[in-house]
């Protein structure tokens, strides 16, 4: 079990959609009602490699407990430090030890751009 390396408690919003009247959709996002723990890390050489050669946004690796509710299209925020993240994808390994999800760092408006 990996419980003792997940130093962060990050809230999960889940994006949530209802018409606009004009045939779109407004999307606004809704907290669940349990945070996670997490372990943030930049992505490996290789993970930034291959995040270059597909076109991917993916700028962070976050490990949760395997039964952490994260979905691809949540956003983890960091009510501490300020940070969000898009959830890009969801993995696990073949033994259920943790989940992994490849995120976006979503950088608030006149923030410097330090990936």
């Amino acid at each position: 079990m990996i419980g003792h390396w997940l130093n962060r408690q990050l809230q999960v919003w889940r994006p949530e959609g209802e018409p606009d009247g004009h045939g779109g959709e407004r999307i606004t996002y809704v907290r669940q009602p349990d945070d996670v723990r997490a372990k943030v890390d930049q992505p490996s050489a290789s993970e930034r490699l291959l995040a270059a050669q597909t076109d991917s946004e993916h700028t962070h690796s976050v490990y949760l407990l395997p039964t952490a509710d994260v979905r691809r299209g949540d956003e983890l925020r960091d009510p501490g430090t300020g940070e969000s993240w898009r959830v890009l994808s969801v993995v696990g390994p073949s033994t259920a030890r943790y989940r992994k999800a490849e995120a976006q760092l979503i950088q608030g408006e006149g923030e410097p751009d330090d990936g």
